[in-house]
């Protein structure tokens, strides 16, 4: 056979090989695509149809609980103001000025004195600070009375519709010889704050005394 029939066969077999070869390079490419596009569909980035419904579901649930909370915490903040404001109230109402202290009880016990047509014969007092506030004291009054039980009734309904806070803390009574009328030993207290203290600290002292 001549040379150049047999280097032609060669170049002929040659370029099959490589158009072959080529071919299956290409059949092998396409084959990963569709693998990678099947792998996509089974399991798609994410999860599955079914997961992400689930997933939505529970964060659906996690926002429904926040907003409980929230609305929660809001009602406890509206609940605290509130009972903030009555107590401020409280402390205006019922602690008594410790500039005016004094001369306020003596004008009040004297008034339901005279109302209820008891006799005043002495009174003392003490003050001290109520425990666990240097701001927030209570004052003690022991008075001594005379007057019929009827006198002493009176006397005590006028004291518990006073405007100021005042408590029977005791209360001794007995009879004179020979007569209707009645010896009273009243020990009362009454609650003090010292205005040279703002009413914010008041107030919390207060609030700290409630919880102890």
């Amino acid at each position: 056979m001549p040379r150049n029939s047999k280097s032609q066969g060669a170049a002929a077999r040659s370029h099959t090989r490589d158009l072959t070869r080529n071919i299956r390079i290409l059949l092998g490419a396409l084959l990963a695509l569709n693998l990678i596009a099947a792998g996509l569909v089974l399991f798609p980035p994410g999860g599955s149809a079914d997961d992400l419904e689930r997933e939505l579901a529970t964060l659906q649930s996690q926002i429904m609980q926040k907003r409980a909370l929230l609305e929660h915490s809001r009602l406890n903040v509206a609940a605290i103001e509130k009972a903030r404001g009555e107590g401020d109230r409280f402390l205006t109402d019922y602690f008594l000025s410790r500039r005016t202290a004094d001369s306020t009880l003596l004008s009040v016990l004297s008034e339901a004195a005279s109302k209820a047509q008891i006799k005043e014969r002495d009174r003392a007092q003490t003050t001290e600070y109520i425990e666990g506030s240097d701001s927030l004291s209570m004052m003690t009054i022991t008075g001594n009375y005379e007057g019929t039980y009827r006198n002493l009734l009176n006397f005590i309904n006028e004291l518990d519709h006073s405007q100021q806070l005042l408590i029977i803390e005791s209360m001794s009574a007995a009879p004179q010889q020979g007569s209707n009328i009645l010896t009273v030993s009243l020990k009362i207290d009454a609650f003090i704050r010292d205005d040279s203290t703002p009413l914010e600290t008041v107030q919390t002292a207060a609030r700290v005394e409630e919880l102890r």
